[in-house]
């Protein structure tokens, strides 16, 4: 670990700061490379070669020039022979020395063109071994457009006029702000964080904060040190904050520290937003298990943007917005990413589902506990309707992350969230609710028995996913995640009713077994149809009321939300000029 007074003092002086009058960046500047936009995708023998062990990443803000100087140690162990250290670091942020092991390397020995910082080792480091690399860079970073839908700084000020600065990287990845491995697994296993800002400034950031240096200018560097990071949940957040903290008492026998950092002015709806946190915590610990990170923190802080799932400092950025359910769905969504995002992590982008499937039905999940079936019910069919079935959930490829949530890249986009929180509805009702969530708990702990301190953060998989069902249930879904992942089009029940005769068939792409049991409800009478070849005739009294799924149990097409859609669609398209 670099000293932390000393570090300070050596980011200020990595680049000179532009006068006053020179332009600040404008949003979407400066250009990113198509490198450094991609995140995750195939992954390089050299990338794989190395375990990220241990990132010092420190930090100097400098909000009147909108740059960013720091110097990150990054620790690494070799899996496999290694000669190069093939870093992502966006070339907007220029390497101005590098060592390795605390020796000096000429300039030569490093190259940065498109966005990958290759570095060329002194000498090859053989499988076993460590190297430690000392990487001092800085520049204009990129200016996010739309944060967080797109990723980079986000510069703001609060209605009073000071700075108010925030991070997002889940789309682009980490390498826009610090020298990282830019893929799911390239989570390094320890991160200590030393953020220096302007006089008057707080950054809270990730893990637990190990104290604030204080200089004689008045700057402040904040020091934290955060285990087992996402490396998009890694934040920088810069503001003239206030806090309100607590403790909360687990049933799990833990206490948990609670923090939320606000802007000045906003103590009452800040304390109505925290008041919910409790709440919330005992719900997924409830249903789920242990919160993870119950030896660091729960923390959340208001960002310049809407929200992201920012481990243990997750950003909102919702203005307290009212809504009939009674909770704040975005800091409850972000929030359940610490399970499903940064507990349980994907190791490949194409398995997102995990993260926003799951973070999407945590909320009719907590209206079902907070206030019954009926608020579960009413916010399910508020995303059904947002359901697209462009392209399967899945292409079962290793991709990346624009290939994930961009249409036009070939991904399934928000149906991530809204198909995989409906496909998690479903299979709840087909296996049932102890090995449901039975599978969850294996799933995000890697055990059915979780406690605080007998788990850590893991990666997991579809394949994973799928084999856990199995084992719990002792059945094979198989031909559920087909139907549910891997094919773009829902399941379609034909219902064909002659006379007093009722017949259901199930009609799924490709024409593949899908032996889905159905609720048919006759008269006020409801019975399951087990459906076990797909089809299921039964008799119905002439003149019977008949409703199929009275509760709306399974995800199947609806010819009534296609038209929706259509109509939608076409509105659109006459209100465009000419």
């Amino acid at each position: 670990m670099i000293p932390r007074l000393l570090l300070a003092a050596s980011c200020t002086a990595l680049l000179a700061i532009p006068p006053a009058s020179a332009q600040l960046p404008r949003k979407g500047e400066p250009a990113i490379t198509a490198q450094t936009q991609r995140s995750g995708g195939v992954l390089t023998p050299e990338q794989t070669a190395l375990q990220f062990d241990h990132a010092d990443l420190a930090f100097e803000v400098l909000p009147d020039a909108q740059r960013l100087n720091g110097v990150a140690t990054l620790r690494f162990t070799a899996r496999a022979p290694v000669a190069r250290l093939p870093i992502d670091l966006d070339r907007n942020l220029p390497v101005s020395a590098i060592a390795i092991d605390g020796v000096a390397l000429p300039a030569s020995a490093w190259t940065n063109p498109e966005g990958r910082l290759t570095i060329t080792l002194p000498r090859p480091v053989p499988a076993g071994g460590k190297v430690t690399a000392t990487i001092t860079y800085g520049g204009t970073p990129h200016v996010a457009v739309k944060a967080p839908w797109d990723d980079g700084m986000v510069w703001s000020k609060t209605p009073d006029g000071r700075t108010w600065f925030a991070t997002t990287a889940e789309g682009y990845g980490c390498d826009l702000f610090w020298p990282c491995l830019d893929f799911p697994t390239g989570e390094p296993a320890l991160v200590d964080l030393h953020i220096t800002v302007p006089k008057g400034l707080k950054a809270p950031s990730n893990g637990v904060l190990v104290g604030v240096d204080t200089f004689a200018d008045g700057r402040t560097t904040w020091n934290w040190r955060a285990k087992h990071p996402n490396t998009y949940g890694i934040a920088l957040n810069v503001g003239p904050y206030e806090e309100v903290r607590g403790t909360y008492k687990s049933r799990f026998g833990n206490s948990i520290p609670m923090f939320y950092w606000y802007l000045p002015g906003e103590k009452p709806q800040a304390e109505k937003l925290f008041a919910e946190f409790a709440p919330t915590l005992d719900f997924f610990e409830s249903m789920i298990g242990p919160y993870p990170f119950g030896d660091e923190k729960l923390g959340v802080v208001e960002t310049p943007h809407k929200g992201m799932e920012h481990q243990t400092i997750n950003a909102y950025g919702n203005d307290y917005a009212k809504a009939p359910e009674g909770f704040d769905w975005l800091f409850q969504h972000e929030f359940a990413h610490e399970w499903f995002g940064n507990q349980l992590t994907a190791a490949n982008w194409d398995d997102y589902w995990l993260h926003e499937g799951y973070g999407t039905y945590m909320q009719p999940l907590y209206g079902q506990w907070r206030e019954g079936r009926a608020r579960y019910a009413t916010m399910l069919q508020g995303e059904r309707g947002a359901i697209m079935n462009r392209m399967p959930m899945t292409q079962q490829r290793i991709t990346t992350e624009e290939e994930v949530y961009e249409l036009d890249k070939g991904g399934a986009g928000q149906d991530i969230y809204n198909k995989g929180s409906w496909m998690l509805h479903t299979l709840r009702g087909l296996i049932g609710d102890t090995a449901f969530f039975d599978v969850t708990r294996r799933a995000v702990y890697g055990r059915p028995d979780p406690k605080p301190g007998n788990f850590t953060p893991r990666f997991g998989s579809t394949k994973e996913y799928e084999a856990i069902v199995r084992r719990v249930t002792g059945k094979d879904y198989g031909w559920f995640f087909d139907v549910y992942l891997r094919q773009a089009a829902l399941p379609e029940l034909i219902e064909t009713r002659t006379g007093t005769t009722l017949t259901l068939a199930w009609k799924v792409p490709g024409n593949g077994r899908f032996p889905l049991p159905v609720e048919v409800q006759i008269d006020g009478k409801t019975r399951t149809l087990p459906m076990t070849t797909g089809t299921a005739t039964l008799a119905v009294p002439k003149g019977a009321h008949v409703v199929i799924d009275p509760d709306a149990l399974v995800l199947r097409r609806s010819i009534a939300l296609e038209a929706v859609a259509a109509w939608k669609s076409a509105q659109a398209a006459k209100a465009k000029p000419q």
